[in-house]
Formats: structure tokens, C-alpha cells, sequence
């Protein structure tokens, strides 16, 4: 294959398109290493679903390593799909004027990229070589050559122009962009017709469109006996023809019903016309219901969307009330209040939000979509990461009074206990006391204040004799150099220590042999939360929680309980009483995780 030499490009930088969703930098980083030393990879993302637009970057460190990889790795199937390489264009100049740029159509369906690439790479080196494909990933027919030279591109031309390739005769010319094709891309003859009468004869159709010119071929639907509708298409012998009878018929009465008569369309065109249109309906919305639209939550079973309406309508001017329900009618546990404009809703989200309507506290706020709160859960997830150099939910949460990093079996100090300034402790500045953490390769999340393991107070045990024998030493030593004025006193301080931890032994050994004994948890009120302390509220939560979560993710609960006590004490009760709530919760959860890993 023929490609631009070093000479042509300084920059060893590689553009790898055509990428499957799930390629990641780590994989793609593995592939293009083993042809040289690799400098970056970046996979490019949607900004706000961070799902893969289908291209990356890959930057070696040497020009000539990128050629390698250039001429051995193009068109390599990466996750069963074929990878197409080229050098990154920097400047967008050279795309935008087209020079060098060739277009070919009438393509046969089993034309790919690479034999597109491999037909045209004679006539000089290649920038960029694609053939069109639809949604599906079918050939649409046609392709485009980007040749480094306009010599090259013209020598393609020339030499290909009218030939058959796979048994089709395939045109080449150079490429025109849509603003020098003008209008010519909407000359058409063929002409859809839908809202034809159900008793409406083929003879009828052809003599209402002869009027207007030449008609080469006509088919129409009939109603049946499912008097479905009826509509039919139309080719004319010219353009004209086909553009006066739209223009003619279109809208026009045939009985009672109104004809709609416009170009006909292919069914790719027709699909993205609709989601452009639906697209724009869709940001039109949002722009209206933007600060007025609230979304509710924790709603009771027996709650209308009158006595709904009735309970926000005093902050204002309500303009729709809905209280969401599945197929059989039955309330999800939410809905939406929107309002008439933004300070009627900032002031019902301040004000209702927390209160209690039909024995369940509220929660209100803002509605958002979908996308939105996931992008919000993925940053709440990665500044959660970004602190202390590890993620959150992989930290401990440890009886208050416990070193941070000390959970797993090491010494570990209660309140009341004299600190030692030992090699095996820390000092009491290290201390983390009262920072509720999730391990999640704990059965159950350490209780604040909770009984320490038997082991610990053993391990401890061992810990404070070594430092007494150490000490003891120490005094000996010091006696023999003639240290006199501190021996009594070091001596009495000793003495009373050793009398306290010969105290201690009998109740530690006594405790290590009680076995511990579960706790049962009562389910939880609004009303035992609020008598809690608040910053025990939430370690009340998740201890009903984890437990929950666990039964469906065994192996992420404890990541998945850190990022949703995130969440308002009030939703997170609902979560507790609802199930699919609780379910939905997961799935959101779960798909940050998986986003996030897949970086």
C-alpha cells in the first residue's frame, strides 16, 4: 500500500476511526505498542454521555513507527470490526477545499473500505478512503478517495471513470460539496402520495397525476379489509413534471380527505428528517420547562394528582401536574409539578421539599434528564476518586476513634486508652474519628462505636508487652549510666502501668471469648431519623441498606451504598420502602461504574 512518507508528515500522530463503542484507550494503547513505542492514546467522547463517538487519537513517539503502524494496521478488525487509519489532519483546511478529494458511486454492496482502498491506491498515496454505509452498516453505494496530490486524484479519475469493478460500472469525479452541487441534490421523479379515499381506483390515481406529465411506472396500496391506508407512489418521465404535480396536489381534497403529495424519500432520509425534528421539539421543550419543571418523589400509593396539584399550588401558577403509573395503574412514587416560571418553582422546591404529605416526607427538585444525572453521578463518582488519590467507596469506615488504615487486623485505639507513641501507632493527629466509610469487601459496614474484632485486642495486648520489655530494657540500661534522679519515677510509672494492663487482661480475655451477636434492624421511620444526631442519620440508612443492595450485587455493594447515601435522607428512605426504586438506583449506579472503568 502506498502512504505518505516522514517526509510528508512531522507529526506522528494516527487518526483510528471507525472504532467499535466498546474500544478503550487501555486496548487500544496494547494493540499500536507492539508496533512501537506508544506516547498517548485518547478515545474521543460525547461531553456529556461520555459514550465513545467511534474515533481515537493514537501519538507515537517516532514519525517512522507511525508509518508501520499506518501500513501494517489499517483496516484491522479491533472488537470484530475493522479500524480505518490515517494520518491526523491538524489543519482543516485541506479537508474544507476538497482538493485531491475524489467521489465514487455505484459501488457494488460487497465493496469495503479496504478494497476501495486497494482498487485506488495505485494512482498515489491516500489520506483517507471510505465507502457510505447506513445505520445498519449496509454500503450505501458510493465513497470518497482523498488522495495527497491533485496529480493523483485527477490520474484516478482518468484511468477508473467508467470501468467496471465487482461487476458494476462505478463513476469517478472529482468531489463537490453540497453548497457547489446548489439544488441539483432535489431534482427528483418519483412522488409519494399518502391520504388517498379507501375507495379510490388505480385508475382514478393514474388520471389525477397524467395531468401533470408523463408517468413512467404507478403503484398503489389498497385499504382491504383491514381498511388500512392507502397511499402510492408516482415516477415521472422529468423533474419538472414530478416538482408541478406536488406542487399541484399537494394539500388538495379528494372527498373528505387531504392529499399529501411531496418527493418520495428513502427510509434513512425519512429516519433522520424525523429525529432532526424530533430532536428539535425535544430542545424546545426543554428550553420552555427549564427552572419551572419539578420533579417529585416519595409519593404515597392513595396520593391523586389533585391533592398533588392542591399541595403546590399555593407557590404559584401550576400549568401541568402528573404522578407517573405503570400498566396497570398503580402509582410509581413519583411525578412532575411544573410551574409558570422559575421563582414560583425555586420557591415550592425550598418550601415542600422534606414535608410530609400523606405520612411520607417529600423530595422535590428540579427534574432533569436522564443523560443529565447520570453526567452529574459520573462527576459526583470521579471527584469522589480524585480525593486522596484513591476512590471513596473503597475506604473504611471505622469506629470512631480508629486509624484510617488500621481496619485489617492492626492495632487499634479506643477512647479513654493511653496512646503510645510506638513505632507500631500513630499519632493522634493521623486519627480519623467520625468519617463514615463503605468497605466493600466487608460483610457489614463497621458500626461507629461498634466492638472492635477479638484479634485486635490480642494484637494490642502483644504490642503493649513488647513496648513494656523494650522500656524495661531501656531503664536497666539507664541505671547503669549512673541516670538516678529519673529511676524512681520511671520505675513507679512502669509499675502502675503494668498493674493497669494486668487489670485490663481478665475483661479482654473474657470478651475475646463472647461470640458477637447480630443485630436485628427494625425497619426505619422518618421519625426515628429525625430523633438521631445528624451525623449518625446517615450510617442509620445504610446500615438497611447495604444489605439490600448486596442481595443483587454482592461484589459492588459497597461501592454502590457510598454513592447512593449521596442521595437526600428523604429519598433515601423511599429507597428502603420501594424496591423498584432501590432496583432503578442500581441499574444508575451501575452504569457510572461500568463508564467510568471503560475510560
Amino acid at each position: 500500500m502506498a502512504t505518505p512518507g516522514p517526509a510528508s508528515f512531522t507529526s506522528a500522530s494516527l487518526y483510528v476511526g471507525d472504532l467499535a463503542s466498546e474500544v478503550s484507550e487501555a486496548l487500544l494503547f496494547e494493540i499500536f505498542n507492539a508496533v512501537g513505542p506508544v506516547a498517548s492514546v485518547r478515545v474521543c467522547r460525547d461531553a456529556a454521555t461520555r459514550h465513545s463517538l467511534g474515533y481515537a487519537y493514537v501519538n507515537f513517539h517516532r514519525v517512522e513507527d507511525a508509518e508501520r503502524a499506518l501500513d501494517t494496521m489499517n483496516f484491522k478488525n479491533i472488537r470484530n470490526k475493522p479500524c480505518r487509519i490515517m494520518w491526523s489532519q491538524r489543519d482543516p483546511s485541506l479537508r474544507r477545499t476538497g482538493q485531491g478529494n475524489i467521489f465514487v458511486k455505484n459501488l457494488a454492496k460487497n465493496i469495503d473500505n479496504k478494497k476501495l482502498y486497494d482498487t485506488f491506491s495505485m494512482f498515489g498515496n491516500i489520506l483517507s478512503c471510505k465507502v457510505s454505509t447506513s445505520r445498519t452498516g449496509e454500503s450505501l453505494g458510493y465513497g470518497f478517495v482523498h488522495y495527497e496530490t491533485e496529480e493523483a486524484a485527477t490520474s484516478a479519475i482518468t484511468r477508473v471513470d467508467g470501468k467496471v469493478i465487482a461487476g458494476e460500472k462505478v463513476t469517478v469525479s472529482a468531489f463537490k460539496s453540497r453548497k457547489e452541487r446548489g439544488t441539483n441534490n432535489r431534482l427528483f421523479t418519483n412522488v409519494y402520495v399518502k391520504n388517498l379515499p379507501s375507495d379510490f381506483t388505480k385508475e382514478k390515481f393514474d388520471a389525477l397525476f397524467t395531468q401533470y406529465g408523463e408517468v413512467t411506472s404507478s403503484v398503489m396500496s389498497s385499504a382491504g379489509e383491514n381498511n388500512a391506508k392507502v397511499f402510492g407512489f408516482v415516477n415521472f418521465a422529468n423533474p419538472e413534471q414530478a416538482a408541478a404535480a406536488v406542487e399541484g396536489l399537494n394539500g388538495t381534497k379528494q372527498g373528505e380527505n387531504e392529499l399529501f403529495v411531496q418527493r418520495a424519500q428513502k427510509k434513512e432520509e425519512r429516519e433522520k428528517e424525523l429525529r432532526d425534528k424530533f430532536e428539535m421539539l425535544r430542545l424546545e421543550r426543554q428550553r420552555k420547562n427549564a427552572g419551572v419543571n419539578l420533579y417529585v418523589k416519595n409519593l404515597s400509593d392513595e396520593l391523586t394528582e389533585e391533592k398533588l396539584s392542591e399541595a403546590f399550588k399555593a407557590y404559584g401558577t401550576i400549568t401541568s401536574c402528573k404522578i407517573m403509573s405503570d400498566e396497570a395503574g398503580k402509582s410509581k412514587g413519583f411525578g412532575f409539578v411544573c410551574f409558570g416560571n422559575p421563582d414560583e418553582a425555586t420557591k415550592a422546591v425550598a418550601e415542600m421539599n422534606g414535608k410530609m404529605l400523606d405520612g411520607k416526607p417529600l423530595y422535590v427538585a428540579l427534574a432533569q434528564r436522564k443523560d443529565a444525572r447520570r453526567q452529574h453521578l459520573e462527576q459526583q463518582y470521579q471527584a469522589r476518586s480524585k480525593m486522596g488519590g484513591m476512590s471513596m467507596p473503597q475506604q473504611h469506615m471505622y469506629p470512631q476513634g480508629m486509624a484510617m488504615g488500621q481496619a485489617a487486623g492492626g492495632p487499634v485505639f479506643y477512647q479513654g486508652m493511653p496512646q503510645q507513641r510506638g513505632g507500631n501507632f500513630v499519632y493522634p493527629g493521623q486519627m480519623m474519628g467520625g468519617r463514615q466509610h463503605w468497605n466493600p469487601n466487608q460483610q457489614q459496614p463497621v458500626m461507629m462505636g461498634g466492638r472492635s474484632h477479638p484479634n485486635q485486642h490480642f494484637q494490642l495486648m502483644q504490642l503493649n508487652q513488647q513496648q513494656q520489655q523494650q522500656r524495661g530494657q531501656q531503664n536497666g540500661q539507664a541505671r547503669q549510666r549512673g541516670q538516678g534522679p529519673q529511676r524512681g519515677h520511671r520505675g513507679q510509672q512502669q509499675q502502675h502501668h503494668q498493674q493497669h494492663q494486668q487489670q485490663q487482661q481478665p475483661q479482654q480475655q473474657q470478651q475475646q471469648q463472647q461470640p458477637l451477636q447480630p443485630v436485628a434492624k427494625e425497619s426505619l421511620t422518618i421519625k426515628a431519623l429525625a430523633a438521631a444526631p445528624e451525623e449518625q442519620q446517615k450510617q442509620m440508612i445504610g446500615e438497611r441498606l447495604f444489605p439490600l443492595i448486596k442481595e443483587s450485587q454482592p461484589t459492588l455493594a459497597g461501592k454502590i451504598t457510598g454513592m447512593l447515601l449521596e442521595m437526600d435522607n428523604g429519598e433515601l428512605l423511599h429507597l428502603l420502602e420501594s424496591p423498584g426504586a432501590l432496583n432503578e438506583k442500581i441499574a444508575e449506579a451501575l452504569a457510572v461504574l461500568n463508564s467510568v472503568e471503560a475510560k
